[in-house]
């Protein structure tokens, strides 16, 4: 992960150029359906922010973060809103968010690593709520240019979906790059969390909140 963010800190700007125009309204529409009116949404590894800004501009809530510095730097002016600069293994929130925007930034982890940030980003989701992820469509890794990509099948997903607790259903698809000039296919998966039961919020558990 390290390399990956010395990289972004690196070519920021022409990163920054390249991708906060790109249209991804068709995976917004998997996505935004989900979420409840002004919900709060976590952009998770943010890159540029064009998503963050996409989803303040349709009235929802947004905290964004981004490994590298000088990208969270540059993508906080770019979009007006700021942008906190940590990893997935400092996601420790308990139930804050209403849905978690994953956007091709755990591809960046090893493979291995991958687990442990799902279900810290699954932890940190509110009961009833949706966690988007994508990871270019392939198996096993590959080192690029100063970064890492781990790949991953709808099948991986559904492997690494299944140990998650509270898991009511995943939804796949697969898309092909949104970007001009690129032949690269992606898979994307969304995670549904339970929502909570009557039962559950008299019998015990966290206090619940209204």
């Amino acid at each position: 992960m390290s390399q990956s963010v010395a990289y972004y800190n690196t070519h920021a700007q022409a990163f920054l150029d390249e991708t906060l125009h790109v249209d991804m309204t068709a995976l917004y529409d998997e996505f935004l359906p989900h979420l409840p009116e002004n919900a709060h949404i976590l952009d998770a590894g943010c890159g540029s922010g064009r998503d963050s800004r996409e989803f303040l501009a349709r009235g929802y809530r947004v905290t964004a973060f981004d490994a590298s510095e000088k990208l969270a730097t540059l993508a906080s002016k770019a979009i007006l809103h700021s942008v906190l600069v940590r990893t997935f293994e400092q996601v420790d929130e308990f139930q804050v968010y209403d849905g978690i925007w994953a956007c091709a930034s755990l591809i960046h982890l090893p493979q291995e690593q991958i687990p442990q940030a799902l279900a810290q980003l699954w932890r940190a989701l509110k009961a009833g709520g949706v966690l988007y992820l994508s990871f270019k469509q392939g198996e096993g890794h590959h080192e690029h240019n100063g970064r890492h990509f781990t790949y991953a099948t709808v099948t991986q997903l559904e492997s690494w979906a299944g140990v998650l607790s509270e898991l009511e259903k995943i939804t796949t698809w697969q898309t092909a790059d949104c970007r001009p000039g690129r032949d690269e296919y992606w898979v994307n998966g969304v995670f549904h969390k339970q929502a909570e039961t009557p039962d559950k919020l008299i019998t015990g558990g966290e206090p619940y909140l209204f």
